[in-house]
């Protein structure tokens, strides 16, 4: 039986017609989304807002506020502060939202720890305190070593999953963003060699991320370890939602898969378009992005797109 489909975007949410079930998700972006006051409208004009914003200053003993507010976008570009500036931001937008009510949920990268906390499988407090440790490891490994990242567009993935696996250094596929773009990281000699090759063999675009890490690769190895402790050491309630998680692309409610997901994230590829193809799969007709920005919305309109 055929099927007329419509797409359009509605508020920050993009909808995709194709059934007569309303499955709704709701998505977290990872970093990239940061922008200068972010969080400032929400500060000033919800008192709950307001008082998440406070005590996420006191709890992390700085004035993470004016980072967001006041600061530079130098700082803001800084892991530290990118990623505890979009946590705090996209849980404090879900939180105070009238129309949160997912039927599954997705983050992208730093994103499924929003996602988590929005959806209580770890309070707010606790995932700020796994978000800041977890930035500060990375932002210590970044420093100890030479990695990068590099987006490709215009080539299949395994022409490059190909290319990468036949340099003779560290560089990987880590985030299967869309079916046009893929981006890959590693060591940044070996970065160099696989972006020239691409080049050369078609690639549309290839452009240098303004990072200094090799994030969701074999380099972020040590974080990882670091991180497994941490982890631990929190409490992860069973999800009332599935949420898809990044290195399985698939739905997940049980506490003990969730936690081992999140540590072999920071070495595994972010399988984002098959999360999202997944997700059309199982019914989302919805998506509504809980974040600073609309970043994943150009990605899940190509998604789409390839799915339907």
């Amino acid at each position: 039986m055929s099927m007329s489909i419509s797409n359009f975007h509605v508020n920050n949410e993009f909808l995709i017609f194709k059934s007569k079930y309303f499955m709704k998700a709701y998505l977290f972006p990872g970093q990239g989304s940061q922008f200068l006051g972010m969080g400032k409208d929400l500060y000033k004009n919800s008192h709950s807002a307001k008082k998440l914003f406070q005590l996420s200053d006191e709890i992390l003993g700085f004035k993470m506020t004016s980072v967001m507010f006041e600061g530079t976008m130098e700082t803001l570009k800084n892991t530290k502060y990118t990623q505890l500036a979009i946590y705090i931001y996209s849980v404090i937008k879900a939180k105070i939202s009238n129309y949160f009510e997912p039927d599954m949920v997705a983050g992208h990268s730093l994103g499924e720890f929003s996602a988590l906390a929005a959806i209580n499988v770890f309070s707010f407090e606790d995932g700020l305190k796994l978000v800041n440790q977890r930035a500060s490891i990375m932002q210590n490994i970044c420093e100890s070593t030479h990695g990068g990242m590099a987006v490709v567009f215009g080539l299949e993935d395994s022409i490059i999953e190909n290319a990468c696996k036949n340099d003779h250094g560290i560089v990987v596929p880590s985030n299967y963003n869309s079916p046009e773009q893929l981006v890959i990281s590693g060591e940044i000699q070996a970065l160099r060699r696989v972006c020239s090759f691409l080049k050369e063999i078609g690639a549309k675009k290839i452009f240098i991320l303004p990072v200094h890490g090799a994030f969701h690769s074999p380099i972020m190895k040590p974080a990882q370890k670091k991180f497994q402790k941490i982890v631990n050491q929190i409490f992860f309630k069973d999800s009332k939602y599935p949420i898809y998680q990044n290195v399985t692309a698939l739905p997940v409610i049980k506490s003990y898969d969730i936690k081992k997901n999140l540590v072999e994230q920071l070495t595994s590829p972010v399988k984002w378009k098959q999360s999202i193809k997944n997700m059309i799969a199982h019914g989302a007709v919805s998506f509504t992005e809980m974040g600073p920005g609309n970043i994943l919305q150009g990605l899940i309109k190509k998604i789409s797109k390839n799915s339907l």
